[in-house]
């Protein structure tokens, strides 16, 4: 029996989420419907000037990894997220924060710097733009890896923003191994096309002789594998993992198990805000694999979820929505 159904790592940042102009964007030069790596000056500069127009900033724990098993807990697993924060008050409210989701944790803050912080801007049309500052989060080492947590885990959760330095890739490199010697299952998520195009090495490193489940978008699979189509990226993943699912927005996602790919449609929604919507996929397709649900089922599932989190603002859903899911 084991104490974990996922173990997660990623960047520990706060989010900060605020609704912008696309003006907003020209105006400061923002590449549109990407994560871009900031300085803290210049994410401070963006902060005070949306102060300035009045906007009203959400901000609570974040990162991806974070966000997907936060949704995990919240629909019933036993989750234990790790990464680095500061000794500072973003690094004491991203604790509670996940103290009060249910998901186990034991950080050891860092008594220099600051916790990384992601400043989130979504645009009328629902994109998501985010500004990243990594902080501490940009030391994560292998002292963040709790090894008698992750050997009594079922499933290993890592996200790809992590492998975006060759430090971070060793520390996840060597965590994958030990959770590979430990039989524990292993799960990729590839998390931005930037990062499946530019890192592909790293994660290639990481996934090494295979892992058990990746987790990416179209334009991510298309990006990590070079392939032209969909179908041809689905052929090229099976190299490198048991299983896959492969996200397409409103068109739903592909899964492979290991035996079969499926095309499992979506759920209709009115999107205002995309943020969070694969975090969210990921962790109820995490959550219902861990319940013993075929993978058609978990998709069927995570679609309905990250349907329900696109309509609202902010990456999470409360005790309501995840009750009115069906899970059958």
């Amino acid at each position: 029996m084991h104490d974990y159904d996922i173990y997660a790592i990623g960047a520990a940042l706060v989010d900060t989420e605020v609704e912008v102009t696309d003006n907003f964007l020209a105006e400061h030069a923002i590449d549109k419907g990407v994560m871009t790596l900031v300085e803290q000056p210049r994410q401070a500069e963006l902060i005070s000037s949306l102060k300035k127009h009045g906007s009203t900033l959400l901000k609570q724990s974040g990162g991806s990894a974070c966000n997907s098993v936060v949704a995990a807990a919240q629909l019933g697993s036993k989750t234990y997220f790790g990464g680095k924060v500061a000794n500072d008050n973003d690094g004491r409210l991203y604790a509670d924060d996940l103290t009060q989701a249910g998901v186990s944790h034991a950080f050891s803050p860092a008594d220099h710097g600051v916790t990384g912080k992601c400043l989130v801007m979504v645009t009328s049309d629902a994109e998501r733009t985010m500004n990243t500052y990594l902080g501490v989060s940009d030391e994560f080492a292998e002292t963040e890896i709790n090894q008698s947590a992750l050997a009594s885990s079922d499933w290993f959760y890592v996200e790809g923003y992590l492998q975006t330095d060759d430090h971070r890739t060793a520390v996840v490199k060597s965590a994958v191994e030990f959770a590979k010697q430990q039989g524990v299952k292993v799960s990729l998520s590839l998390s931005d096309p930037f990062v499946a195009q530019l890192f592909a090495g790293n994660l290639k490193s990481v996934i090494d002789d295979g892992v058990d489940l990746i987790f990416c978008n179209k334009d991510e699979a298309l990006a990590f594998t070079g392939a032209d189509t969909i179908e041809q990226a689905a052929e090229t993943l099976k190299s490198y993992t048991k299983t896959f699912v492969i996200t397409d927005g409103a068109n739903g996602a592909i899964v492979f198990d290991g035996d079969s790919l499926a095309q499992v449609p979506g759920v209709k929604a009115k999107a205002i805000d995309t943020n969070g919507a694969g975090d969210m996929f990921a962790g109820a397709f995490l959550y219902a694999i861990t319940s013993g649900k075929s993978y058609e089922k978990a998709a069927q599932l995570a679609n309905q979820a990250a349907a329900k989190v696109v309509e609202r603002f902010g990456p999470r859903l409360d005790k309501a929505d995840f009750e009115s899911l069906e899970i059958n």
